[in-house]
């Protein structure tokens, strides 16, 4: 008899609500129970003891008090890590389920790198949320490697890249070249070039994104390459609408596609000007995901319209 009550105490003890993880993983976040607490709506002392039982459901300290709100322990970053880990598997079981009621809803991740790729996804994103309102789309912007990596450890379901490095891990499902070329205002003294060259450049006033971006990279190789390593840009900014600005003021030339200002080429506001041979630079456009995770009905139905998209003629 005894025996049985210890098992049923020790079965209780191990029960853990969603809702108290959601809250502890908003404490990992936040490192603060009082942000934590205006954050999930609760008091400051409400989620001191959901902490408390959580700690005593465990029978380790989660967090550490300190000058500054909360750090994990070790054994908090373990809880944070595997309950991420089981909230995104429930989700996609969630999702498989909705697909196999054929239901018309669904959420599909996509990170992307480059503040270009978000200009060249909003019109199709635009277009595919008119066909498939049900469907929520969560857009991250990062480097070729973070999307890479999201997509290897099934963080996100698709990845739109530039610059990427290739990976074993990745299916690309679409891919196509991309030519970036010096963007300006119609009267900068550029715009009456035939070509832009290394030199020109060198004089021009450029903004461009930091050295973590492949475009800005890539430029920069080519500029050593003429030994004009001593250039620096006028602006530095990964903000695409402070770029286009900047350039329709007259204030810089920008490196970019030509897809990436196609609303304001057509508008007159900006023209495309192409490099001379030397200084061309050409990557890929690449729409992938991961070989190894499952994609749910939403995911490959995003997938499928960006590949014809992408697959359209460009401006």
């Amino acid at each position: 008899m005894r025996g049985t009550v210890q098992r049923k105490s020790l079965q209780r003890g191990w029960r853990v609500d969603r809702q108290t993880i959601e809250l502890f993983q908003e404490l990992a976040r936040t490192g603060s129970i009082r942000q934590t607490a205006d954050t999930v709506g609760m008091s400051p002392t409400a989620v001191t003891r959901q902490l408390d039982k959580l700690e005593r459901t465990f029978g380790s300290p989660l967090v550490e008090r300190t000058p500054r709100g909360v750090r994990l322990t070790a054994a908090g970053e373990l809880l944070a890590a595997r309950s991420r880990d089981i909230g995104r598997e429930l989700a996609l079981t969630r999702q498989m389920i909705d697909d196999l009621k054929g239901l018309r809803r669904g959420h599909v991740s996509i990170h992307v790198n480059g503040a270009a790729i978000s200009s060249i996804l909003g019109p199709a994103l635009s277009e595919f949320a008119a066909l498939h309102p049900g469907i929520s789309v969560e857009v991250t912007v990062t480097s070729a490697q973070g999307a890479l990596d999201a997509a290897a450890t099934g963080r996100t379901d698709l990845i739109v890249t530039m610059f990427a490095p290739p990976d074993t891990r990745i299916v690309i499902r679409h891919r196509r070249p991309v030519m970036h070329e010096p963007i300006m205002a119609p009267d900068h003294p550029l715009a009456a070039s035939q070509v832009v060259t290394l030199p020109q450049i060198a004089g021009a006033r450029l903004a461009l994104p930091d050295r973590g971006f492949g475009v800005r990279r890539a430029f920069d190789q080519r500029m050593r390459a003429q030994g004009l390593d001593g250039f620096e840009a006028a602006f530095t900014t990964s903000s695409m609408e402070l770029q286009k600005e900047l350039a329709r003021r007259g204030s810089a030339v920008l490196i970019l596609p030509r897809m990436a200002v196609a609303r304001e080429i057509a508008d007159g506001s900006l023209v495309a000007r192409p490099f001379e041979p030397r200084a061309r630079i050409e990557t890929l456009l690449e729409l992938g995901h991961s070989i190894a995770h499952h994609q749910s009905l939403a995911a490959r139905r995003l997938l499928d319209f960006l590949e014809t998209f992408l697959q359209r003629p460009a401006a």
